[in-house]
C-alpha cells in the first residue's frame, strides 16, 4: 500500500478495528430488545444491576456464569462506551442492550428459579425481564 511496511501494519489494524466496530454495532442492532422492550429495560435498570451484583456474588452459580457477570460489571464501570452517545438509539441504549444480551444467557444456564430468588424488582418488573430474556412469563407469586 504505502510501501512503508510499519504505516503498512498501522493501517490494516486501524481497518482491522473499524471492521470490528461495525460488525459490533450490526450485533446490538439485530440483538436489541423489540416492541417497546428496550424502554422497558432502560426503566428496569437499577434493579436489573442490583441484579447482576447479587448472581454475580452467588457462589452456588456455575463458575461461567460468574465470570460473564464479572464481565459484564467491568464492563458498565467503564466511563467508555462502545457506542458513542451521538449514534441515535443505539448510542444511549447500548448498555441496556449488552446487559440484555449478557441476562439470556446467564438466565438459560444458571435457570429461573436463581434469578427469581435474587430479583430486587416487583413482580412485574420480573415479568419484562422474562420477556426480555425470552423466557416463558412466570407466575405472579414471589
Amino acid at each position: 500500500m504505502t510501501g512503508a511496511w510499519g504505516w503498512d501494519l498501522l493501517i490494516g489494524i486501524v481497518i482491522a478495528l473499524l471492521v470490528t466496530w461495525a460488525a459490533l454495532i450490526a450485533t446490538l442492532a439485530l440483538v436489541r430488545p423489540r416492541k417497546g422492550l428496550l424502554r422497558e429495560a432502560l426503566r428496569l435498570l437499577p434493579d436489573v444491576l442490583r441484579l447482576v451484583r447479587r448472581l454475580a456474588a452467588d457462589a452456588t452459580l456455575p463458575r461461567g456464569v460468574r465470570v460473564r457477570l464479572g464481565l459484564l460489571l467491568a464492563y458498565l464501570a467503564i466511563p467508555i462506551d462502545l457506542v458513542p452517545d451521538f449514534i441515535p438509539v443505539l448510542g444511549y441504549a447500548d448498555d441496556a442492550i449488552i446487559i440484555t444480551a449478557v441476562l439470556r444467557s446467564v438466565v438459560r444456564r444458571a435457570g429461573l428459579s436463581a434469578v427469581r430468588r435474587h430479583w430486587p424488582g416487583t413482580d412485574d418488573g420480573f415479568a419484562v425481564l422474562c420477556r426480555l430474556t425470552g423466557l416463558a412469563a412466570p407466575d405472579a407469586t414471589h
